[in-house]
Formats: structure tokens, sequence, C-alpha cells
């Protein structure tokens, strides 16, 4: 109850609560040879809240990358046509796509993969198969440093 004299509460004398950030919502290419893998991929970053892609190989990717520009690539290795070490060179390669974030995927775990992942530019290197929290960590990592948030 208010005291006589006390001015009554108003909307302006609240203070309000700053909002909340959401996560950030990143466009997430997923490229693999495998459908099992692209589908658990897709499941584990939409429920991140984030956009996905899919390619099933790397020249499917390289079309996919200039249509729709994504913010983070995720790529396997070993697929048929065009292996994700081609496919990461290529991007890394073009001035308009050199500065998307590319997560090399594989089976392989040796230091050798690694090494070869970052001399064509790849960022990071997951081992599969991967869980949603390493996949969306990953996104946040990258995506953080893309907002400039890091």
């Amino acid at each position: 109850m208010l005291q006589p004299g006390t001015p009554s509460p108003s909307l302006h004398t609240v203070q309000e609560r700053p909002a909340v950030n959401p996560t950030p919502t990143f466009k997430v290419l997923v490229v693999d040879d495998s459908n099992t893998i692209r589908r658990s991929a897709e499941i584990f970053l939409k429920q991140g809240g984030h956009e996905v892609l899919l390619a099933e190989d790397g020249f499917d990717a390289l079309a996919k990358i200039n249509d729709y520009l994504p913010d983070i690539v995720f790529c396997d290795i070993l697929m048929p046509r065009l292996d994700g070490y081609q496919t990461c060179a290529i991007i890394k390669r073009n001035a308009r796509f050199a500065n998307i974030p590319v997560v090399m995927l594989s089976s392989k775990d040796g230091v050798f993969d690694k090494a070869r992942g970052r001399m064509v530019g790849s960022q990071e290197y997951l081992t599969k198969p991967f869980t949603k929290d390493q996949l969306l960590q990953a996104v946040q990592q990258f995506g953080a440093q893309l907002t400039g948030a890091a």
C-alpha cells in the first residue's frame, strides 16, 4: 500500500530490463556424400536455430556457395568427383568466398589429415561421428568471429 503523498508508480519510473540477446542464427552449408551424416548435421543445426543448406559433393557445394553465400561450411574430406581438400582450396582461392570459415569433417583424425586441411585453408577439423554439441560449438565459435563478437 502506498503512503499518502508518495507518487504512484508509473511505466516511466519502472526500469526495463535489457533484452537478452538470443543466439544468432547462421546459414550453414553441410557437404557430405553420406545422406546419414547430412541429415544428422541438419537436425542438430536446426535444433540450434540455424538455417541449413545441404550438398552431396564438392561441385554441388560450390554451386550452393555461389547461390546462397553461407556463413560457415562443414565439408567432408572423402567424397567422389571433388574431395573436401579440393573443395576447400577452391573456396579459399575465390576472393568472394575466402572469408567463409570451412570446417573439415572426416572419420580420419591423423595429424597429417588435420595439417593438410589447414594447408588448404580450413579453420577447424571435426572427427566423425561428431556430436550435436561439437557442431553447434563450431558454428558459434566461427559465427562470433563473423559478427565481431570474438
